[in-house]
């Protein structure tokens, strides 16, 4: 292969090759017109129940609410997914059925970005006359500013990855627009003119388009920025604007009238509403699913296993599902900076002591998932088959779990807390199902569930409560920023990802040896040899052992009769594509 082709080629190399090798959950090759027709796993190769027609709601709900809406500041997966309807990136995933999914293609751009060879000089040309909701035209310093805003004001917006702060040249000392009051702001972003934007970056990033699909490059006018603020009334790039917005109860969008089809070639915008309900009882969400009330679960985690034998055993019901992979792995984070998991026989006496046979059980079989032995899971480009605590049938070795923790210093055990997410029943049920083995070796683990929406950023992602609460383990699902292990992985095990609040690296991991892995691997424009990279990083972490993978989750989504235009977005961790789906209601 030639080593000096430009990243933007391999990413599309990449993601056509991800999509033959990703796991599918046994999809067939129905193309799901008239959705009555449809059969089990439709959604995951095909469009089930195609349609061209305008009109209709389309009517989501979520059992607790998102980090943020502000496309600057999340980092959960359907608020990147759902975003793309009223924020647009410079490019984006395509909405596609299967494989073509997997791809990215030009959003407010005109092309994927043109790389130097050394891959650390990107450019992007915009496309001209896209207007916002007010009729402005939006322009590549629209695009800096939100970039500048997502990365380096965490004093207002924390939730967002900080890659580009990493990647930036000049990242580590530039203090943000709203301390910065200088008209040049952030210098390695040039904005030569209207249309084109330079991101110059401090060493080779071979992925930085995926990065730029992310929704901090969406754009947003200073003029109308207010901070943490700015949710409460966001000015739209996109088809759709917001009428209201509720942090408690939701959201409408509308059409916006100055979006124009012919600077999109992306969205259809067929739907004339769209209603977006918070803090549904995921068990009641389920029932609406059921009865047609609702065109989808927006957190595209599945039906709860309570909902399963209703839905089965019954041929006609079972018809309407889809099983992908979600490219996503629960774990549990063991905190190295709380007693006694700073010692590393105890993190590995802990490895042994989960039954992952068990807790994929407790949660309703196979359809939720498979045990896990790496972090990265088979469906991202990258991941190495390895298991370096083994026990027979993944079901746990509590006499090797005893033995670490004698070696440890703690014979007879200990105590701890274990947190996890209140309105997830199924991450409860698999930290109840775990407080159960680890008591079998004497480490008594005491439950405390905190809401979604606000588990990073007040709790678990704030290492002063961590170390204060003394939260040694913590239930944690985490799926890839883009189908590739260092968009798996960086986020998550990097030292530079720890932040005061918004944190994913819950293990507070910072290994010399791990960074400059991870550095050292996003910096080789070979693809091949920089995807073999990957499955040696993960090792490095499971090695650490302030890792413990769970299980790799696979999600039961279910389509009511009224959803149209309905397929799994595999770029999506396994739901459904929200860029496509409409109703014919």
């Amino acid at each position: 292969m030639n080593s000096r082709k430009t990243a933007s080629a391999i990413a599309v190399t990449l993601a056509v090759a991800l999509g033959a090798t990703a796991c599918g959950g046994g999809g067939n090759n129905s193309d799901g017109n008239g959705g009555g027709d449809a059969k089990a796993d439709a959604g995951l190769s095909s469009i089930v129940n195609k349609s061209d027609k305008k009109g209709g709601t389309v009517t989501y709900e979520h059992a607790s609410g998102p980090d943020s809406l502000d496309p600057g500041n999340t980092y959960y997966g359907w608020v990147q997914n759902f975003a793309r309807l009223y924020a647009r990136s410079l490019v984006t995933f395509k909405p596609a059925a299967g494989k073509e999914g997997l791809q990215i293609v030009p959003d407010l751009a005109t092309s994927l970005g043109k790389a130097s060879p050394d891959a650390k000089t990107w450019t992007y040309t915009l496309r001209k006359g896209v207007k916002y909701e007010d009729g402005t035209e939006i322009t590549a310093q629209d695009v800096k500013y939100a970039v500048e805003r997502s990365n380096f004001a965490p004093e207002a917006l924390s939730n967002g990855p900080t890659y580009f702060k990493a990647y930036l040249d000049g990242g580590d000392k530039y203090k943000g627009p709203y301390k910065d009051k200088s008209a040049e702001g952030l210098k390695s972003i040039e904005t030569p003119d209207k249309y084109t934007i330079v991101f110059k970056l401090n060493k080779p990033f071979a992925d930085m388009d995926y990065l730029a699909a992310f929704s901090q490059t969406a754009p947003v006018p200073q003029k109308a920025d207010k901070g943490a603020e700015y949710v409460k009334k966001m000015v739209s790039s996109g088809p759709y604007k917001f009428d209201s917005y509720s942090e408690s109860s939701g959201a409408t969008l509308s059409r916006n009238p100055q979006w124009d089809a012919k600077t999109d070639p992306v969205r259809k915008a067929l739907p004339d509403k769209i209603e977006l309900k918070f803090n549904v009882n995921a068990q009641t969400i389920d029932d609406h699913l059921l009865t047609d009330a609702i065109t989808a679960d927006i957190a595209g985690t599945g039906l709860q296993s309570k909902t399963q034998p209703k839905v089965l055993p019954k041929p006609a019901e079972k018809a309407k599902t889809d099983n992908p992979y979600a490219g996503v792995t629960q774990y549990l984070a063991l905190n190295a900076n709380v007693e006694p998991f700073d010692k590393p026989d105890c993190r590995k006496a802990v490895q042994y002591a989960v039954d992952k046979v068990g807790m994929v059980n407790s949660i309703g079989g196979s359809v939720k998932g498979d045990p896990a032995t790496t972090l990265i899971p088979p469906s991202v480009s990258g991941y190495k088959k390895f298991d370096l605590y083994p026990s027979a049938d993944n079901k746990g070795d509590a006499a090797k779990a005893k033995e670490l923790l004698t070696k440890c210093g703690k014979p007879n055990g200990f105590k701890t807390t274990l947190t996890a997410r209140a309105d997830r029943p199924d991450e409860v049920q698999a930290a109840t199902q775990l407080q159960e083995s680890l008591k079998k070796v004497g480490i008594t683990a005491e439950i405390k569930t905190f809401p979604a929406d606000k588990y990073f950023t007040d709790f678990v992602g704030v290492p002063e409560w961590v170390h204060k609460n003394k939260a040694g383990m913590m239930m944690m699902a985490w799926g890839a920023d883009w189908p590739t292990g260092f968009g798996f992985l960086d986020q998550i095990v990097n030292g530079s990802a720890i932040k005061p609040s918004g944190g994913q690296n819950l293990m507070e991991l910072d290994d010399p040896k791990i960074n400059k892995a991870l550095t050292d691997g996003i910096g080789i424009v070979d693809d091949a040899a920089r995807q073999a990279k990957w499955g040696e990083v993960d090792k490095l972490v499971l090695e650490n052992a302030s890792v413990v993978p769970l299980f790799y989750k696979k999600n039961l989504l279910y389509r009511p009769e009224s959803a149209t235009n309905v397929t799994v977005a595999e770029s999506y961790l396994g739901m459904y594509d929200y860029v496509l789906m409409g109703s014919s209601k």
